[in-house]
């Protein structure tokens, strides 16, 4: 997507500040920039090289991400109210819980961390990949136990969105001619893959 190079430098330099409020309420309305390129063609080439930057970095089959992108339903600049009073912010719909979180692994401001899960593509894709990495780890192996966790731990909610998973799967296996689901289930979940540079994904799409 667009983004100048100020706001690159300033969420590759700007410290974690603790006096800032996690709640995403406090900024949510910030202005949103618009597009992911000047064409279409732009559009999906940053969405395909995110992916798989993505993916590589946490040792995630691509597709898992193109399924959950799906699942999610987001979108750049969408920052989605739940009934717990969070919000879901983005492609990925990352829950502010992991604000704190994400923004010290990046180093960056708890704000400028929500925006940059709205507003720049490739640092929602990185985002979202790290925090279902987390779940897969804590899974031990046991990948749709790591998929469900990231959306939620609660049995009932974690089975109603592996359903949803299971449907997305089943839709791009159609599309694509081919078995996703065992494609996915032969990937080596278990990995533990070497940390990024922080706050390296977020400037991989970035364009003046």
């Amino acid at each position: 997507m667009r983004c100048g190079r100020g706001r690159v430098a300033a969420l590759l330099l700007a410290g974690l500040v603790a006096s800032v409020p996690a709640r995403a309420s406090e900024y949510r309305n910030s202005p949103v920039p618009v597009g992911l390129g000047s064409s279409a063609d732009d559009a999906k080439r940053i969405i395909r090289s995110c992916i798989e930057a993505a993916a590589n970095a946490h040792s995630l089959p691509p597709t898992v991400l193109v399924i959950l992108l799906r699942v999610e339903g987001g979108r750049l600049g969408r920052v989605s109210d739940n009934t717990n009073a969070t919000v879901d912010i983005g492609p990925m719909q990352v829950n502010e819980i992991w604000l704190r979180k994400l923004a010290a692994r990046w180093g960056a401001s708890i704000p400028d961390t929500f925006l940059a899960l709205r507003d720049n593509f490739c640092a929602n894709l990185e985002g979202g990949a790290w925090i279902l990495r987390q779940g897969l780890d804590e899974a031990r192996g046991d990948f749709w136990q790591g998929v469900g966790y990231y959306h939620s731990h609660a049995p009932e909610h974690k089975a109603n969105y592996l359903r949803k998973v299971l449907q997305q799967a089943l839709r791009l296996e159609a599309q694509a001619g081919r078995t996703v689901p065992a494609a996915v289930a032969a990937t080596p979940v278990a990995q533990a893959p070497a940390a990024p540079p922080p706050a390296a994904a977020i400037t991989l799409a970035a364009k003046d």
